[in-house]
């Protein structure tokens, strides 16, 4: 079965501007059919981290506020707390670097609700009855919304790939908990000889489970939770993520969390991606690299696997941008995100999203 993906690009006219060619996106893939009047809907987006400049721009965030409102709903801006430490790991702290990167009650028209409360535990707990989960806990307030729209940032990310719907779904709604549960036995581990010992991998450690000894840096696995901040913040690549099974298992997991995100919202949800800005690795990190490839529009769609793979797909059409950190599979048609990080079968997140009933790999774009 071939799902319908609607692609918008970047061109805009005096007629048409590209704030509202978001607008008729939306519409075109079904989001009215998906809001009622006095629904309360989860426009999920991320804030970005402080010093990240690469997530989406609150006017096109506004744009999809008013047409929620134009339906008689109730709509509020919403992400989780973050697992690592930075500046996105409690509520008021998310606030505060939400309304720093533009996103405020005057510029979106809506409140800002971080879904799992103060510290990461206002949870509440999903039965999916999976073959990596029995249940899942998601964020309270994006558990209990009608209806919820997701807003991604299309890019690579340093643990899955890319990071698109699925990843800001079922990662970002999860709650501190879930989050854990997801990362569990994923362990970096320490190169000594590529180590010199500089400790800037410490202070980012949320869990304390870095420190340097004798001039390198130790890790205990007993404390790590896996959260992969340490991974890129290493200068020296001392640091690296242990290929093994653990990597699947977590695809797998990021996919039967989102199936608890989606429980009970069957009708009642639209996924959108930003294919602009196109970063390297994920915008929870306080900066951002130089895009891979071009901006190359916006997609969205009534089922959160196909607009992925077809999000890939149209990342993987281009060629690689001059200047950028992508040094393989630069060329048209070659795998850009297997160019960034070869040791990551990104495609078995889809496989296992579609095994699970998420959706469908096939799918037909149709542009607007």
């Amino acid at each position: 079965m071939k799902s319908k993906v609607y692609f918008a690009d970047l061109r805009s006219t005096h007629k048409e501007n590209l704030v509202d060619k978001v607008g008729r996106l939306a519409q075109t893939a079904g989001l009215s059919a998906a809001i009622k009047p006095r629904d309360l809907v989860a426009v999920k987006l991320h804030f970005g981290e402080a010093g990240n400049a690469a997530f989406i721009r609150s006017v096109f965030i506004r744009k999809i506020v008013q047409l929620i409102k134009a339906e008689g709903a109730i709509p509020f801006l919403t992400d989780a707390n973050t697992l690592y430490v930075g500046t996105r790991s409690d509520a008021p702290s998310h606030l505060l670097t939400a309304l720093h990167n533009g996103f405020s009650l005057t510029s979106v028209d809506a409140p800002i609700i971080i879904s799992d409360g103060l510290r990461g535990k206002s949870e509440i707990a999903v039965i999916i009855d999976q073959k990596n989960f029995r249940q899942v806990y998601i964020g309270a307030e994006i558990a209990q919304a009608d209806a919820i729209i997701s807003m991604a940032h299309f890019k690579g990310h340093e643990l899955t790939g890319f990071g698109g719907t699925i990843k800001n779904l079922g990662m970002g709604c999860a709650s501190r908990k879930g989050k854990l549960a997801q990362h569990s036995n994923m362990s970096p581990t320490i190169k000594r000889k590529k180590c010199i010992g500089c400790g800037d991998c410490v202070p980012h450690c949320s869990q304390g489970a870095l420190s340097v000894v004798e001039k390198k840096a130790v890790m205990d696995s007993q404390k790590c939770i896996g959260c992969g901040e340490c991974v890129l913040i290493c200068a020296q690549e001392a640091i690296q993520i242990q290929w093994n099974q653990a990597i699947p298992v977590f695809l797998e997991n990021i996919a039967e969390y989102t199936v608890g995100v989606l429980q009970g919202k069957a009708g009642k949800t639209l996924f959108i991606n930003f294919i602009t800005n196109v970063s390297p690795a994920c915008d929870c990190y306080g900066h951002n690299d130089a895009p891979i490839v071009r901006d190359i529009g916006m997609v969205a769609s009534l089922d959160p696997v196909a607009i992925d793979q077809a999000s890939a797909d149209l990342v993987n059409q281009e060629a690689a941008m001059p200047g950028s950190c992508l040094t393989r599979n630069t060329a048209c048609g070659e795998d850009k995100f297997r160019g960034l990080y070869p040791e990551i079968d990104w495609a078995y997140q889809l496989e296992y999203a579609e095994k699970i009933g998420l959706g469908f790999r096939e799918y037909e774009l149709e542009k607007i």
